[in-house]
């Protein structure tokens, strides 16, 4: 294949429709990588006789690996082709999730997921490169459809888990895991272009232009800080919700698992969400989606007046409500971010992505807190909070275009 460039990439009213789909389900099975072990964390901590605390370490570092891993190989795909970079990634991440299923003690697990979250951001050379594929007109909605991949793949990988987990084993998961990224890094080398590199400078000028990119685009930095504080309430309900169902439900991880079918429904909103953006301006639908995430979250602040059967249905309402927030949130943060220098469009990613992994790593950790000092409601109360300064940051820039 003949190389091509970033920004003119393959010429058409729009991209292939298999093409499309390969990208989003490679985007989808190499990010589900790092939430996998969210509804199984009861079965690992009973296996290796450890506590909350313990445990809650292992979707924490997997989550601060891919943060780390975005901040410094993500933007290697600014300097070197994109296709060889996904290639080699996926393996790396292949070689990881075995690592995670033969882990012998608690100590070795996380050291694997620390390791998986790290190749796992493969995700992140995945994304930039649809938008660099796309025409110009329809970015948003190319971008919004690969984001669906990726977002179904994080919500749906904790249904598949939980059912697998819970039947299989959860070392069985991590197995079917690494050959799923297997199969789909071998169908990306082959379905995508070569890519020329945005770039020449060296790698340690490359991570030094981080900085003046985060300097210079308030855009880039209202953006990621908005999506960092919404990852910290998504990142908390999800990393505590199995724990949670367990001790108060006692619903098993199968149960807990297939409450990311009510996250999925939010999810296939995120093309939607790319086309709005396109049509009306992506700076308004962040301000509408901070807005649904912070009401779905504050809604569960009645949970202790309603009876159990209204308990579980208002979760299920509240899940599908967040979701969709963030969601579309994200995709239209993209789509302002990936506007802004398109010869350093994965630098532009990895910093925002960098500072939503961070969000999330935090929200694991403050959540698994909450949860363990303040039950239930600490948590709906952080989830809140994170949300409701991420739509002061988008309502402070309501008489901007961005």
């Amino acid at each position: 294949m003949s190389a091509i460039s970033q920004s003119t990439a393959l010429p058409a009213e729009k991209l292939p429709a298999p093409l499309v789909f390969t990208l989003a389900a490679g985007a989808g099975l190499s990010v589900a990588s790092i939430y996998y072990s969210q509804p199984m964390l009861d079965i690992i901590s009973k296996q290796f006789n450890v506590g909350i605390g313990s445990v809650g370490m292992v979707p924490m570092l997997t989550q601060a690996g891919y943060a780390l891993g975005i901040l410094l190989l993500a933007p290697l795909g600014d300097r070197h082709d994109r296709r060889t970079i996904i290639l080699i990634k996926g393996l790396m991440l292949v070689a990881a999730l075995l690592l995670c299923g033969f882990s012998g003690g608690i100590n070795a697990l996380l050291i694997a997921s620390f390791v998986t979250g790290l190749t796992a951001t493969v995700a992140q050379d995945i994304v930039p490169a649809s938008a660099a594929l796309a025409p110009e007109r329809s970015r948003g909605k190319t971008v919004g459809t690969v984001m669906t991949g990726l977002l179904v793949g994080i919500l749906l990988s904790r249904v598949v888990s939980g059912v697998v987990a819970e039947y299989l084993g959860w070392r069985t998961m991590y197995m079917v895991a690494a050959v799923a990224v297997l199969m789909i890094s071998l169908a990306l080398w082959r379905v995508l272009p070569r890519f020329k590199p945005g770039t020449f400078v060296s790698y340690p000028r490359l991570l030094l232009s981080l900085a003046h990119l985060w300097q210079h685009h308030q855009t880039l930095r209202r953006a990621a800080i908005a999506q960092g504080l919404l990852s910290v309430a998504f990142s908390a309900f999800w990393s505590t919700l199995a724990l949670m169902l367990s001790e108060r439900f006692h619903f098993d991880s199968a149960i807990a698992g297939a409450f990311g079918l009510a996250g999925a429904a939010g999810a296939l909103a995120a093309p939607l969400a790319g086309s709005v953006a396109d049509r009306i301006g992506p700076a308004r639908v962040t301000q509408y989606g901070a807005t649904l995430v912070m009401v779905s979250f504050a809604l569960m602040f009645l949970l202790p007046l309603l009876p159990v059967p209204a308990q579980i249905g208002l979760i299920i309402i509240s899940t599908i409500g967040f979701d969709l927030g963030v969601q579309a949130t994200l995709v239209a943060h993209q789509t302002l971010v990936y506007s802004l220098a398109p010869e350093a469009r994965s630098r532009l990613n990895a910093l925002m992505f960098t500072v939503v992994f961070i969000g999330m790593a935090t929200g694991a950790a403050l959540g698994s807190l909450a949860l363990a000092h303040f039950g239930w409601t600490g948590v709906v109360a952080l989830s809140t909070l994170a949300a409701a300064l991420a739509l002061m940051i988008r309502l402070a820039s309501r008489h901007l275009k961005n």
